[in-house]
């Protein structure tokens, strides 16, 4: 990574988060572009700068003051930032991403210091590639996108969901090393049904209700369209969409560009890959496991259709497969007599009498593995995961809504409903668990340790498509990096100390698919995984001279 040409002067250096270095310009820095007087007299190393501003993240009093701390140091120094963060990453994840960002994102009008990212409006109709050209980035190779329609598991958060792109794209560089100069976060602005936050005096969004159907489209269709034209070698992920938008809008261009929804994809990925890890300890191979969800919404849906693929894969038809995959949804169980389903549930729908409660549907389903994505807490009843219990020796229960008031059940009713015999993992981070005299240390199906690694190699081979075969294998791969030891801890997903590691082979087992497969606008390498090694971003400082 060379370091950016043509530096600022004076002041406006200081003022540039990426140029800026602070106190570690060099006596000859500060000498040739007009920093003298301007800083403190001692030159530091940047060990010595985070020495001095670690102390400060930790003794802030909670995690939305650190995550405050934290934004206000990126706003300032965006390679001290990235070196804090990528030196204390299983500290700073919580802090920076779920669960803490679900409470930046409904305070956002209160903690906004500083814009970033970029804003569209229904009132840049006809304006969107403009808009895109005030971005002073030109090399764009990652963009992440939401209206805050679904944030969360908090709703319709409206423009204060732009606490989700920023948060997504610092992962993509902390976890894998994405130039966080090729990383742009966008939120599309079609107002907020939330009546609280169009009547709040700190709210910076529209003040009208969401708008949808045809002029909503509209305004999407041109967006995508300009972002084909403006950067052509980015890929777009969307982000905490609406249900019915998350769909349509994949549908509708998931074969047309290099686009993915992380919500229904990575979700899906790593819920994939804590499922092969599981089998390793309940010894029931995937294909032969009866899955039951929670919720048959984008993640739900995108799960079992990655799950359908990857039992095909182990040899069933993909009829056997669906047969395997159940869903509730707050109607009850999802079966064929019923009319009321959306068309994303009908194939899931099987023939079975009505069951109205998740415990009746368990005891008459008997799955191997229970999958919570309903943003419902404490829907994971203490009769609910005791009838897993009663099902089988290691009942897999994975409850994986965020934010952690959202979790449909904690690692400890887990532990405790099932006598410590769970195999628990969660979508935010729970603490070990001590039961019995045994220490269970939950497994956290963060979809961090997917998206970085594929957009990774997306970048590197400039794939033209990202595809449900990229994010199976990424599943695999995850799966491949659980160690007997995280195994005899019950923990089905890496260390998060390890998520660097776990990303780079994500991202060489993507890149390898798309010069496979052709998709790849780049010139192949002679060796993919150091192509990939020397992609990755380290936030170190510079010689500006």
């Amino acid at each position: 990574m060379t370091a950016p040409l043509q530096p600022k002067r004076g002041a406006t250096l200081l003022n540039d988060p990426v140029l800026n270095k602070g106190t570690a310009f060099s006596l000859a820095e500060r000498d040739a572009f007009g920093l003298r007087g301007l800083l403190p007299p001692r030159v530091m190393t940047q060990e010595e700068q985070l020495e001095r501003i670690l102390p400060g993240v930790r003794s802030r009093p909670t995690p939305l003051d650190q995550y405050a701390y934290l934004v206000a140091l990126h706003d300032r120094n965006v390679t001290l930032f990235y070196r804090l963060v990528m030196d204390h990453l299983e500290e700073f994840l919580p802090i920076l991403y779920t669960p803490t960002v679900g409470q930046a994102c409904e305070e956002f009008g209160r903690i906004f210091r500083r814009s970033r990212g970029l804003y569209i409006t229904l009132e840049d109709r006809g304006h969107v590639r403009e808009v895109l050209a005030n971005w002073p980035q030109d090399d764009v190779r990652m963009i992440v996108v939401t209206d805050g329609e679904r944030i969360l598991g908090l709703g319709d958060l409206g423009a204060n969901g732009m606490g989700i792109p920023l948060g997504k794209l610092t992962l993509y560089t902390a976890c894998a090393g994405v130039s966080p100069h090729q990383c742009l976060p966008i939120t599309i602005d079609v107002g907020t049904d939330n009546t609280a936050l169009r009547e709040s005096a700190a709210y910076m969004g529209m003040r009208h209700p969401r708008i949808r159907g045809e002029e909503y489209d509209a305004l999407l269709n041109e967006f995508v369209e300009a972002v084909r034209e403006s950067f052509p070698l980015a890929c777009l992920q969307f982000e905490d969409f609406g249900n019915h938008n998350a769909f349509m809008l994949l549908d509708a261009w998931r074969d047309r560009t290099c686009t993915f929804n992380d919500d229904i994809q990575g979700t899906a990925s790593v819920t994939l890959g804590g499922l092969l890890s599981a089998a390793r300890l309940t010894g029931v191979p995937l294909r032969e496991m009866r899955l039951m969800f929670l919720g048959a919404g984008e993640a739900g849906i995108g799960i079992g259709d990655l799950v359908v693929q990857e039992m095909v894969a182990e040899g069933l038809s993909e009829e056997e497969a669906r047969q395997r995959c159940w869903f509730m949804d707050s109607r009850g169980l999802v079966v064929a007599s019923r009319t009321d389903l959306a068309d994303h549930k009908r194939r899931y729908a099987h023939d079975h009498p009505s069951l109205p409660s998740l415990q009746a549907a368990v005891e008459a389903i008997k799955p191997h593995a229970l999958i919570g994505v309903s943003g419902q807490p404490s829907t994971f009843t203490p009769g609910v995961l005791a009838a897993m219990a009663a099902n089988h020796d290691r009942p897999i229960i994975m409850a994986l809504s965020n934010p952690t008031s959202k979790a449909e059940c904690t690692a400890r009713e887990a532990y405790t409903a099932t006598d410590g015999r769970a195999v628990f993992a969660s979508g935010s981070p729970f603490a070990p668990v001590t039961y019995k005299e045994r220490t269970h240390v939950p497994g956290q199906g963060n979809n961090a340790y997917i998206f970085p690694g594929v957009g990774l190699g997306v970048i590197v081979a400039e794939s033209s498509r990202v595809t449900d075969e990229m994010f199976a294998a990424a599943a695999r791969t995850l799966a491949s990096l659980v160690s007997p030891e995280d195994l005899a801890m019950g923990r089905i997903y890496p260390s998060l100390s390890r998520i660097r590691e776990v990303s780079r082979a994500i991202a060489i087992e993507v890149a390898r698919i798309a010069f496979d497969r052709g998709l790849a606008r780049a010139e192949r390498p002679d060796d993919i995984p150091a192509a990939v090694t020397a992609a990755m971003y380290e936030p170190v400082y510079h010689t500006m001279i």
